[in-house]
């Protein structure tokens, strides 16, 4: 790049930073405890009411205006362009999302970002809803038996917090990072650049604490931090909303490659999928915490579960916020990614999608400025994604195991075909 343009993406990439801080889309869509105490409180007494959370959100046509003559000057076929301005674009177009909670603009907005759970998945021939349907169909079978035990949960928030802060601070050897409690979060655990929540009403399992520390602090963190340490790109660390589906579906990843996840956490992720679905054909929010009551949940992971869906949208049904569209749709996307990749004799590309907060398409366009070095490899890599060798394993085998068929499977089976392959 000549000096001149270099000048140019430097200006533009700190205004960038400056001009997104400010819009964060979870932090506006939180709803009170109390509200879930109520609701559970009616439900129990037998008469449900529908909660109704009053949003407190910024109005923020100043700063859409902004973004937009940001997305005008950033015109260029150059791909730190087309990064910056597609990044601006998803910015704007959140704000402009979560100014229209509650109406039907929200839902459209929210599609737009994050999806919607009838997508046909690209580069496959499939929807969310059937990827869903498919996950929950295979667990099925292995849930009727009576081995799996039931997750014991006993750690308070401050306990867990505690166990988890000695834990990232381990691998963050470089970087100055916290756990903290808070009380006002609606999820479990969210994390920054140097921080991460956990919530400080919930109560955590040792399944928590393997899921949370491969999901959030050695995916969400570890990229916030690494983008944030690009030298010509910080933009690179924002959490922009258009890098949620690659966010998201690298951490399934880590979890299913870690072996962090259990049963219950991946039939949540694709009962979300058609409980969206539901919602979004105009199920209210009783019908939609029915169905994961009915699903198997409790009734407070049941109520977290819908609130999920009906944040920023409307309770009577039809308008919903579509984010968890995002996790099986980014995971599909992320396990052929790196099937491709090592196929393709493209390793980089695995680290890359660790180089801060990209999309998987950034990763392959931003490549020349990876190869020039304008854009530094990543400082923190999980360890699963570092060994190349025993992830095209997993990917292999893993494909294979999608095609098997369990429903006619017995274990007298087993029998049968060892004695029928004895006598011949």
């Amino acid at each position: 790049m000549s000096p001149a343009h270099m000048q140019r993406i430097a200006e533009l990439d700190t205004e960038l930073v400056k001009l997104a801080k400010p819009i964060l889309v979870l932090k506006y869509l939180n709803w009170p405890d109390e509200i879930e105490e109520r609701f559970l409180a009616s439900w129990r007494a037998g008469r449900p009411v529908v909660p109704v959370a009053e949003l407190q959100l910024p109005q923020w046509s100043k700063q859409i205006a902004l973004l937009d003559d940001f997305v005008n000057r950033c015109r260029g076929d150059d791909p730190l362009l087309e990064f910056l301005r597609r990044t601006a674009w998803s910015y704007a177009e959140a704000a402009r999302m979560l100014m229209a909670a509650g109406t039907a603009e929200f839902t459209e907005r929210s599609i737009r970002l994050y999806g919607r759970p009838n997508d046909v998945y690209p580069t496959q021939s499939f929807t969310g809803v059937d990827a869903a349907a498919f996950l929950l169909d295979k667990t099925s079978h292995l849930m009727t038996g009576a081995f799996i035990a039931p997750t014991e949960v006993k750690l308070r928030a401050d306990e867990f917090a505690q166990r988890l802060q000695q834990a990232i601070a381990a691998y963050f050897i470089d970087d100055q990072v916290e756990v903290v409690v808070d009380n006002e979060l609606s999820s479990k655990a969210i994390a920054g650049t140097t921080k991460l929540r956990v919530r400080g009403s919930a109560v955590f399992s040792d399944l928590d604490f393997d899921q949370l520390y491969q999901h959030e602090a050695l995916v969400h963190m570890a990229t916030a931090i690494n983008g944030c340490r690009q030298v010509n790109l910080r933009s690179l660390g924002l959490g922009a909303p258009r890098t949620t589906r690659t966010q998201e579906g690298i951490a399934v990843f880590a979890e299913l490659a870690t072996r962090s996840i259990d049963i219950h956490r991946l039939r949540r992720l694709a009962l979300r999928i058609l409980a969206l679905k539901q919602v979004l054909e105009g199920a209210d929010f009783i019908d939609c915490f029915k169905l994961f009551l009915e699903a198997g949940q409790d009734e407070r992971e049941s109520y977290k579960s819908a609130q999920r869906i009906f944040r920023g949208g409307d309770v009577r049904g039809g308008i919903a916020f579509t984010k968890d569209s995002a996790y099986l749709k980014g995971l599909m996307e992320t396990h052929v990614l790196l099937n491709v990749a090592i196929r393709d004799n493209q390793p980089q590309i695995v680290e890359r999608l660790f180089a801060g907060r990209l999309t998987i398409s950034d990763t392959i366009t931003l490549g020349p400025y990876f190869e020039s070095g304008f854009l530094q490899r990543p400082h923190y890599v999980p360890p699963w994604a570092r060994d190349t060798r025993r992830l095209a394993a997993s990917l292999a085998y893993s494909s294979f195991m999608m095609s098997v068929n369990l429903e006619p499977v017995t274990l007298d089976r087993f029998v049968a075909a060892e004695l029928r392959a004895e006598a011949t």
